[in-house]
């Protein structure tokens, strides 16, 4: 189900560490997202964008993209008292997704950041997600200059299944980014139970 129990008192208390993916286009704000977040200095694997791969990566939009996730960013945040999530920020592009199955193995749930200006980017994301029947939520990154969607139309849009979460979001705020994680726990949460429930009747 994604987490691990830790001892953290000598057996008197007992810390819940439930792994969530950080996923979407190139260029949607994982990085960003994962580091506004973390409690901790955020692990970074990335690398300046280079001519070579301007034939490969499409950076359209992104003028000021200078440096690309080549493997996963990590971060860590405290949700409450004896709850923490462990954040791995995928790689947006295409040549980097032999690591998914990697990554996802023993997530609870996972976040899918969505620029309503380049939408479609998040699609393979979505689709990986659903196949697999990992929970998610939908994080529209509200970039300054882009028009403004409601979570019903984003919803529509995606073709998301009933019942999908979505939610707006500034990815570089803190408080923001919390809200997303937090929703992520509840929906992911309700899933589980529900699949437990169907399992035993």
């Amino acid at each position: 189900m994604g987490f691990e129990r830790s001892d953290t008192t000598g057996g008197q208390d007992t810390a819940l560490a439930l792994k969530i993916l950080v996923a979407g286009g190139f260029g949607v704000g994982k990085t960003t997202l994962v580091g506004a977040v973390s409690e901790i200095r955020p692990l970074r694997t990335e690398e300046l964008l280079s001519e070579a791969g301007q034939t490969i990566d499409d950076t359209d939009g992104l003028d000021h993209k200078t440096t690309t996730t080549v493997a996963m960013d990590f971060g860590r945040i405290t949700i409450r008292a004896g709850l923490s999530l462990y954040l791995f920020g995928t790689p947006g592009q295409d040549r980097f997704w032999f690591l998914w199955d990697e990554l996802s193995q023993g997530a609870l749930g996972a976040v899918v950041l969505a620029d309503t200006r380049r939408l479609e980017d998040c699609f393979p994301a979505v689709d990986y997600f659903e196949h697999r029947h990992i929970p998610f939520v939908v994080a529209v990154n509200c970039f300054t200059g882009a028009r403004t969607y409601g979570a019903h139309e984003v919803s529509r849009a995606l073709d998301l299944d009933r019942g999908t979460p979505v939610v707006l979001c500034d990815a570089r705020d803190r408080d923001s980014g919390k809200e997303v994680l937090v929703r992520l726990v509840e929906y992911a949460g309700r899933m589980h139970t529900a699949r437990l429930l169907d399992s035993v009747g």
